[in-house]
């Protein structure tokens, strides 16, 4: 039967470097990956943001549009008001 190789021993001085060192890498590891989620969200934020003001700029045009549309309307009743009232007040009633 063979045994399993035994790892080399490792000094405990060098084991306490290698503890540190892997502490600090992980350290550094879960900044960068926290920066990563903060860009993230800071570019779907944007994203968001850039659909939310096309679709309000889209809103307003047709809000413009449709705001003149109805004072075209209002000037052609008012005036056909008019034409009737001069109408009346000739007498000119057919």
């Amino acid at each position: 039967m063979t045994s399993s190789p035994t790892p080399p021993a490792v000094a405990p001085s060098s084991e306490s470097q290698l503890s540190s060192l892997i502490y600090d890498l992980s350290q550094n590891v879960q900044v960068a990956m926290d920066n990563m989620l903060k860009m993230i969200n800071c570019s779907l934020l944007y994203s968001k943001f850039t659909d939310f003001h096309m679709n309000f700029t889209k809103s307003k045009d047709s809000v413009l549009q449709r705001k003149n549309q109805l004072e075209e309307e209002k000037d052609h009743f008012q005036k056909a008001a008019f034409a009737v009232l001069d109408m009346l007040n000739s007498g000119d009633i057919s």
